[in-house]
């Protein structure tokens, strides 16, 4: 497993940086690909669901677990 990689970000027009693990970024992009939108709105997505004491992150690493979960699920 890598160390966390800061990576940068534009949400609602500000830049921000979150720091995640190499797989982690490839698969946010993956599930950005999929879902044909830019991986900035896909942030700002995650941003604006996500509870506030969690980081943006965090949420976006929940995010990835759930959504690859979720695709398992379906699979089984």
């Amino acid at each position: 497993m890598s160390r966390p990689i800061k990576r940068s970000l534009t949400l609602r027009g500000h830049r921000t940086s979150v720091s995640l693990e190499d797989d982690f970024w490839r698969a946010f992009r993956h599930i950005a690909e999929e879902k044909n939108i830019p991986i900035n709105a896909l942030a700002a997505q995650i941003d604006a669901e996500r509870d506030l004491e969690a980081g943006l992150a965090t949420a976006i690493r929940l995010y990835v677990l759930a959504y690859f979960r979720a695709r398992a699920s379906i699979g089984s």
